[in-house]
């Protein structure tokens, strides 16, 4: 359905993210499937025994609330989540929900169930994502259109919600119109990247209008479900909703740049796929809204359907140019300002651990850039 990302509601009282300045409740206990990567491997948020526990936990809940009578629709609901995953925005609910104690403990059941509910959301936008991309993998399988048509993937995509609305609702009226609401984001941010597509005019503001909605706004519920699921404050929980809400910014413009500085080994996909499809990121803006002879050429370059030469071309042309840099300046405003939101959740392990998780995002384009 939506998300042109690998990795992405912001509660409608909650500031937006402007450019900044400087079946019923189910949790289960188990093993996670070797494929399965939670989140990145160095992630101090993972390293906390107890996150590392509940996302088994996660891993067991998912595969029980996609599980029918219907072994066909089952086979089909579960086929990327065995497949694996990262995992990262049940982590981050868990993390959040950490915060209310020191020391990190395990989970309750309504925060597993929250965790899961938001996961189901971004698996069913993969599914959607996949038939409009007219992909052919995901997470290094066939991908559930190519192997089975686009109608059982749309319709395996609209299950996967349906799942993920029961399990909110499950856990009250405020989770269940978060939830609406963040579909509703994520339908909106991608409507704005599509309305842009082969843009050469478009603009910062509306790059950064569509990816708040397609990517930010579910970390930001991610967040914001850990925290009212674990009792936390009003206070608290906006915190909680900031701090998603940034770093999913922080997430969305790390993931842009890799794609135009990465190989195609470092990322595990083609690089590049963001030039092809005519989504033009933050550093393509810059880049041409710099001016001078690269962003001619660039200009003349874009703008229409391209092929592998005029990619690489094009991909050369803003890799060398200060709009990386700067534009990795930005991720790292967002990353700054996630972290300072969670001063308001007071001192604890998890806070320490999703801080150094923020951190960490950036570590994986500092080595490329």
């Amino acid at each position: 359905m939506w998300v042109k990302c690998n990795h992405g509601l912001l509660d409608r009282g909650t500031p937006g993210a402007e450019p900044p300045s400087g079946a019923g409740r189910i949790a289960g206990s188990g093993t996670l499937p070797p494929r399965v990567q939670v989140v990145a491997p160095a992630s101090p948020l993972v390293a906390l025994p107890s996150v590392a526990a509940d996302l088994a936990r996660v891993e067991t809940t998912l595969l029980a609330s996609v599980t029918t009578e219907d072994s066909y629709l089952t086979e089909l609901a579960s086929h990327l989540i065995r497949a694996g995953g990262k995992r990262g925005r049940p982590a981050f609910a868990i993390g959040i929900a950490g915060t209310r104690l020191p020391e990190m403990e395990p989970g309750s059941d309504d925060v597993i169930t929250g965790a899961v509910a938001v996961e189901l959301v971004h698996l069913g936008s993969l599914y959607h994502d996949d038939v409009m991309d007219e992909a052919t993998t995901r997470r290094t399988v066939e991908s559930v259109n190519a192997k089975w048509g686009n109608l059982q993937a749309i319709l395996a995509g609209d299950f996967l919600l349906a799942r993920a609305s029961e399990l909110a609702a499950s856990l009250g009226t405020e989770i269940a119109g978060l939830l609406a609401r963040t579909i509703g984001r994520l339908c909106e941010g991608q409507i704005l990247e599509l309305e842009h597509t082969y843009s050469i005019t478009r603009t910062e503001a509306a790059y950064f209008k569509s990816i708040e909605g397609k990517t930010a706004s579910l970390y930001s519920t991610a967040c914001r479900v850990g925290a009212i699921t674990a009792g936390l404050s009003r206070s608290e929980i906006e915190a909680a909703t900031r701090f998603g809400l940034r770093y999913g910014m922080a997430f969305q413009i790390v993931d842009d740049i890799l794609d135009l500085v990465a190989t195609d080994e470092q990322l595990g996909k083609p690089a590049g796929h963001d030039l092809i499809e005519g989504v033009y990121t933050l550093p393509v803006i810059r880049t041409i809204a710099a001016g001078g002879p690269d962003a001619d050429r660039l200009r003349s370059l874009l703008g229409h359907p391209i092929g592998e030469a005029v990619m690489r071309e094009a991909r050369a042309i803003v890799r060398e140019s200060p709009a990386i840099g700067s534009s990795l300046q930005v991720a790292h405003q967002y990353v700054a300002d996630a972290t300072a939101a969670l001063d308001a959740l007071g001192p604890s392990e998890a806070a320490t651990a999703l801080a150094g998780a923020a951190d960490h995002l950036l570590e994986s384009v500092r080595a490329i850039v």
